[in-house]
């Protein structure tokens, strides 16, 4: 699309004339709607601030971390940076959920996340499931109903379960559990064992719930 040099408002990267074009006019290349418009801002920003820094609460431990691009994704900061390499790297497009982590108590795919658009965000990862030695009720379902073969997508099915489970979509039915795992693919094929692991750490966990009650 070209636009006259006059101002406007929109989020756009501004290319002037290529030889041979047209004298005094310029050519712009508009994001995409659905962006995140702090990701626009932070293209915007890029020429003209050298390094950022975030602070995240990760599996309970606060970090401030200071990022030298503001490109860095969620997930390649927890592999790369911080060593938790438990968030699998697959797809890196958002289709496979390998990279399934829980921000602020929801399901996201980190490899679409930027790290910058998150400061401030409380992060849990597989590696802080477990509570020592003790198991997560879900990581002892996926070994008690064979919800695993190769291994590589677990920990994003075991995040997306947990999140599944504490937005109360989990409930007793087999096919909502299975459309509410969708977003993570096996390409093993445990599907059943998955299906039957979650229905299971449901149950465990209800039980917990009303023994804490009781």
């Amino acid at each position: 699309m070209v636009t006259s040099n006059a101002d406007t408002k929109h989020f756009g990267v501004k290319r002037r004339h290529a030889p041979g074009g047209t004298p005094g006019r310029e050519r712009r290349f508009f994001l995409p709607n659905s962006v995140d418009r702090r990701a626009c801002l932070t293209i915007t920003l890029m020429e003209h601030c050298v390094d950022f820094s975030v602070t995240l609460t990760i599996n309970g431990v606060t970090k401030a971390i200071a990022l030298d691009d503001p490109r860095v994704t969620l997930l390649d900061l927890l592999r790369e940076r911080l060593d938790l390499t438990g968030t699998k790297k697959g797809c890196d497009r958002g289709q496979c959920g390998a990279c399934t982590v829980i921000v602020d108590g929801r399901r996201i795919n980190s490899c679409l996340a930027l790290a910058i658009s998150h400061d401030g965000a409380d992060l849990l990862t597989i590696e802080g499931v477990a509570h020592g030695e003790r198991l997560h009720p879900v990581q002892e379902a996926f070994i008690a109903h064979d919800g695993l073969q190769c291994g590589f997508c677990t920990p994003g099915q075991i995040m997306s379960a947990i999140g599944l489970i504490r937005e109360g979509q989990a409930g007793d039915d087999p096919e909502r559990v299975r459309e509410g795992m969708s977003g993570n693919l096996c390409r093993c094929g445990a599907y059943r064992g998955i299906t039957e692991a979650v229905l299971n750490a449901q149950k465990v966990l209800d039980a917990a719930s009303r023994k804490e009650v009781a």
